[in-house]
């Protein structure tokens, strides 16, 4: 064997024994997977029989040994690639990153569980224990062109919120006024009082900038975070995600807290007409020009679909017996893989952004698709090869080796390079601290970013193909918002592409980028509830 197929090796030793993935796929021949992966996890812990114990230790013995090969391995790797040429170096970085593929028989896997849980979250039995939850959001009708009017929404999602007044003309057309207002991180952590206050605060100081402080205005309510809908102005918080822990929150009404604190200033007159998510504002925005949107995705900050399901389906819903056939599920497909059903695809670095969030062991699809966690996925592969002296000669940089610094954005920005061009790259190596990097080694970081970024698309596509698939339906068309999808240079393609291959036949759909689905889409749910209650009054 060369000394090339020894570092090689070498390598696959480090990248899977390191993260002690299993290379083969779970089969499913009928029996619940998804259920079983915790209980197959904790056998090994409970009290059970000597030979239980016997087995136990004989594992620890093998992961023992396996751990210290590993590390023996990198210390190979590490003075090996020291006098590496540039060739080997390329291969050693593909040998790392392939674990960062999906295989197509993994993403088959993927389509499977996907379906599985999300027919878990809709049924009555099954949902307290799902993880994919399916709440159902009681809009049951989507924009049909013929809403009129001045309307409020409010969009809270992420480390800002937006106020915006629309005014709804006729033939599609619409004036929009907004303002962005900063929420400081000690609100992010602080009360629910203070939250709420805060917001309150801002809508009365945009009414009074606008000219409207004496209107009595509907607003439609854009809440991004895992909700559980009680009816269109009820929902109740499930958990805090994307760096957010107000305590008094969960599981409380927030329609009532935001109408609590409005109550509390007394100084203008809002009517709430609907709290949605902005995946249900994203969905709706884009089905207002394009009567075929029946999905909404979410690929930014956080990842999450919503998608027209038949009422038969949707167990949960109390509103059937008002005739109409259909209703918006909310998947929070975030949470998709909480109970170990991505552990077959989850590798050594997905873990160690996991172990360092804010809420571990929650929100596992999400982190290994959205925007708040790409860059940081991509610096763990970095750090990684740059200790094995792989990258950068083995010479890192003080930002390269601190965490949250390389910013999602810098993947989009070094994507965006034209093949044998790295004018972006270099930019990003100056703004890191590493200004003297190969030709390699953009290129080799380039490719990193790729395996990260491609991954992430053909994550989201197995669930947008899944639900699609699910539907049935002739043609579907996806409303889709968010920075990543928005910016980044290749993702769309790389969905477009994969998502191709896995409807079914005969089905065709179309990705369309939406034009501010949490602010127009928020107003959209409110106008529309207006309309109906304009129908059903008559």
């Amino acid at each position: 064997m060369d000394q090339q197929e020894q570092l090689n090796g070498a390598m696959r030793n480090v990248s899977i024994n390191s993260n002690g993935l299993a290379t083969t796929l779970n089969g499913h021949n009928g029996c619940d997977q998804t259920d079983n992966v915790r209980v197959l996890r904790d056998s090994s812990s409970s009290g059970g029989s000597g030979a239980t114990s016997k087995a136990t230790n004989a594992t620890a013995a093998v992961t023992t040994t396996t751990a210290a090969a590993a590390i023996a391995n990198a210390i190979q790797i590490q003075t090996s690639a020291a006098g590496a040429s540039a060739a080997d170096k390329k291969k050693m970085v593909y040998e790392l990153c392939q674990q960062l593929l999906l295989t197509d028989e993994q993403v088959q896997e993927l389509c499977y569980r996907i379906l599985h849980e999300v027919r878990r979250g809709l049924a009555k039995d099954t949902h307290p224990k799902a993880n994919v939850k399916c709440f159902v959001t009681y809009v049951q009708d989507l924009p049909n062109g013929n809403e009129r009017g001045k309307f409020l929404a409010l969009d809270l999602g992420g480390t800002n919120f937006r106020v915006l007044l629309i005014h709804l003309q006729e033939n599609n057309d619409f004036q929009m006024e907004s303002r962005i207002y900063a929420i400081p991180q000690h609100i992010m952590i602080g009360s629910g009082l203070q939250l709420f206050d805060h917001i309150a605060e801002c809508l009365s100081n945009f009414m009074a900038e606008h000219n409207v402080y004496s209107e009595r205005l509907p607003l439609g309510f854009t809440f991004s975070f895992p909700l559980r809908q009680l009816g269109l102005t009820k929902g109740l918080l499930e958990t805090w995600t994307k760096g957010f822990d107000c305590a008094g929150v969960v599981n409380e009404d927030v329609v009532q807290l935001l109408k609590d604190a409005i109550a509390r200033r007394g100084d203008v007159q809002i009517d709430v007409c609907a709290i949605l998510n902005d995946t249900t504002g994203t969905l709706m925005s884009c089905a207002w020009k394009n009567h075929n949107c029946k999905i909404g995705l979410i690929v930014g900050t956080g990842s999450n679909a919503c998608y027209v399901e038949r009422v038969e389906e949707a167990e949960l819903f109390d509103g059937s017996e008002n005739g109409k056939p259909h209703v918006l599920i909310n998947t929070e497909w975030g949470a998709f893989g909480d109970n170990g059903a991505l552990d077959f695809v989850r590798t050594e670095f997905d873990k160690d952004i996991d172990s360092h969030s804010i809420n571990p062991g929650k929100q596992t699809f999400e982190k290994m698709i959205s925007g708040m966690y790409m860059g940081e996925l991509v610096r763990l592969v970095l750090a990684k090869m740059t200790q094995n002296g792989i990258l950068f000669n083995g010479q890192g940089s003080e930002v390269l080796f601190t965490r949250g610094l390389f910013f999602t954005k810098y993947v989009s920005e070094i994507e965006a390079d034209e093949p044998g061009n790295f004018t972006n790259c270099r930019l990003v190596f100056e703004e890191l601290g590493l200004p003297n990097a190969s030709d390699g080694d953009c290129a080799n970081v380039r490719y990193i970013c790729e395996c990260v970024s491609k991954r992430a698309a053909h994550l989201v596509s197995a669930g947008i193909a899944t639900l699609i698939n699910k539907m049935d339906e002739p043609h579907v068309t996806v409303g889709v918002d968010g920075s990543v999808y928005r910016f980044h240079p290749k993702f769309h393609n790389l969905m477009v592409e994969k998502i191709t291959q896995l409807i079914k036949p005969g089905i065709s759909f179309d990705l369309m980028l939406s034009e501010d689905g949490s602010g127009r889409g928020a107003a959209l749910v409110a106008a529309v509830a207006c309309r109906e209650d304009i129908l059903n009054s008559k």
